[in-house]
């Protein structure tokens, strides 16, 4: 169980950040924030997002890590984290940027990380 609730909470703890991260972004193309808007007050609503990311990322770190009873070592939370990550950031751009696309070599790319998440949950 703790293998599924650690995914889940990486999952939504990387749905925060990519909104705490590149939000701001797309808040500038709707005209809800312009050049305009001081950015320490940009900074400071990416902090306020950024710290639901937190109240996620922690506990999946905690409960997942295999010295706190979990199943993974930190190696693979890391590559877990990292490619989850991405996905979330790819389905974010997709969504909400409409203009980007993905091309070939970022399908390549997502092949490289299911080869590295093979590759560090792999017995040795």
């Amino acid at each position: 169980m703790n293998g599924w609730l650690t995914l889940g909470l990486l999952v939504i703890s990387n749905i925060f950040m990519t909104f705490a991260w590149y939000g701001q972004l797309k808040l500038s193309e709707m005209k809800v924030i312009t050049s305009q808007t001081p950015l320490m007050l940009v900074i400071l609503l990416s902090w306020g997002i950024a710290l639901f990311e937190y109240f996620f990322m922690v506990p999946a770190n905690r409960y997942g890590f295999s010295g706190n009873g979990g199943q993974f070592s930190l190696l693979q939370l890391k590559v877990m984290q990292e490619v989850i990550s991405l996905v979330v950031f790819s389905i974010f751009t997709i969504v909400f940027f409409k203009g980007e696309a993905l091309h070939w070599n970022h399908f390549l790319a997502f092949c490289l990380l299911i080869a590295a998440v093979y590759l560090v949950f792999m017995d040795s």
